[in-house]
């Protein structure tokens, strides 16, 4: 029997293929860029997790807020996408059957879950998904005096939810009619070196090997990116994917095997993240300027990697990976791209934090 081995030339045929299909459906250009992740947690993790975010990133405290069904924190930085935290107090949770892992444990409620993107007609998206039996969390976009929404169901391939908001006020206002006030009691910290931790520049979601066209395919039909490069990575039986919506917005990454899961001595560390903590988003990464600086700065105010910060202004940009938060299980990468660097990523440094990933 044949082993399953990925290669790009049936995904190339398959992504002209959604490229025509999103045309004729009327998709182009109705949605835009990335909003906001949601990102949810254990209950007693909710706060700590905010907390991290304000330490560690450039993102401030925008809004906090309480409801039947969750407790909400967002945080927000001029030019980025939003970080919208939650605890869930009632209600079913979608995301459970893809949580599980062999170190997980009992914290199957933590996972970055969705990606919401702008969309300036979300009835109108609506209306063409369902034609595509494109299955949703709830029958009818759900509205408030500030924005109109719906997501998606979870995907089976990544695990992932994707979201459709339009925003009705100039400003983004999450909380909805009858949310209450949520005091946490938390401040960013006095840290002038945070200023240079920008926007978020990608998320990177772990898929299986026998997923990864699927998983960029299904991507690609509920939005208007569009698959960019791979790169692969022979010795670690490892493929980083990008899809992008242009070469200046928010980069949606998918990394797998080039061949499937086998054994955890032999199957490299993309496929055995998949084991260990099952599918999901691995890392959300940050540009940073001043990266030298800001990471010793952190590791001053006690981060700890699992990488070293590779590359070079002369490859054209550096990275590093945080250890793996225990509150959302989301490693940061820091990136700072130099002197108008377009390649996105590098083998060499794809390598090296593949490489690193062994250590999770």
């Amino acid at each position: 029997m044949d082993t399953f081995h990925n290669d790009d030339r049936a995904l190339l045929e398959n992504v002209d293929k959604v490229r025509e299909k999103r045309s004729r459906d009327g998709l182009d250009g109705l949605v835009g860029g990335l909003c906001c992740v949601v990102v949810n947690t254990e209950p007693e993790s909710f706060t700590a997790a905010v907390s991290e975010l304000l330490r560690h990133t450039g993102l401030d405290l925008a809004e906090t807020f309480s409801t039947l069904a969750l407790d909400a924190a967002v945080l927000s930085l001029p030019g980025s996408a939003d970080f919208l935290v939650t605890r869930r107090k009632s209600g079913e949770n979608p995301f459970l059957p893809y949580n599980a892992g062999a170190k997980v444990g009992q914290r199957l409620a933590t996972r970055l879950e969705t990606f919401v993107f702008a969309c300036p007609d979300v009835d109108r998206y609506a209306a063409i998904q369902k034609k595509n039996r494109v299955r949703f969390l709830t029958p009818d976009v759900i509205r408030t005096p500030t924005f109109d929404f719906i997501q998606t169901a979870p995907s089976a391939f990544t695990g992932n939810s994707i979201g459709l908001v339009k925003w009705k006020t100039p400003g983004r206002v999450y909380a909805p009619p009858g949310s209450k006030s949520l005091p946490l009691g938390l401040t960013k910290p006095d840290a002038r070196y945070l200023a240079n931790i920008g926007r978020l520049d990608h998320v990177a979601t772990r898929v299986k090997a026998q997923d990864r066209d699927p998983a960029i395919l299904e991507f690609m039909s509920l939005t208007n990116y569009d698959f960019d490069f791979a790169v692969y990575v022979q010795s670690l039986n490892s493929i980083t994917n990008v899809a992008r919506l242009s070469k200046d917005d928010y980069a949606q990454v998918f990394t797998s095997g080039i061949t499937p899961f086998t054994t955890p001595e032999t199957s490299g560390p993309t496929e055995l993240f998949i084991h260990n903590w099952g599918l999901r988003a691995h890392h959300t990464a940050f540009a940073t300027e001043d990266i030298d600086a800001v990471v010793e700065s952190l590791r001053g105010d006690g981060m700890r990697y699992i990488s070293d910060l590779v590359g070079s202004r002369e490859e054209g940009l550096k990275q590093i990976f945080t250890v793996m938060s225990p509150t959302t299980f989301l490693v940061t990468e820091y990136i700072k791209r130099f002197d108008g660097f377009d390649g996105f990523f590098t083998k060499s440094n794809v390598t090296h934090l593949t490489k690193a990933t062994e250590k999770q």
